[in-house]
């Protein structure tokens, strides 16, 4: 199935819920996610939602829900959740530093 590893960009989708006024939020994350990760994304996309939603998905596989994880992801946190369905050998520099281990 893996012909080669080649990294195939990917859609990231960020839910967020217009109630709670988490545009900014979202917005925010989807900056840091086009600054470290450019073209290997094809977009990420903002979708308002309601109910205290946030989730962010890579492609079709949920990857964060605030609900599940009882918080907002950290920054560092997505990249590397990110980074790992998206470009796995691309090192993050500070980020992969300053997070330790899981």
């Amino acid at each position: 199935m893996d012909e080669q590893s080649t990294e195939t960009p990917a859609r990231v989708e960020i839910t967020y819920c217009t109630q709670c006024n988490w545009l900014l939020r979202a917005a925010w994350l989807a900056q840091e996610l086009l600054t470290t990760f450019g073209t290997r994304l094809t977009e990420v996309a903002l979708v308002p939602g309601t109910g205290g939603i946030f989730q962010v998905r890579v492609g079709d596989e949920l990857v964060w829900d605030r609900k599940e994880k009882k918080g907002f992801p950290e920054v560092p946190v997505l990249k590397r959740i990110v980074r790992d369905r998206v470009a796995p050998g691309l090192a993050l520099g500070h980020t992969d530093r300053a997070g330790g281990a899981s």
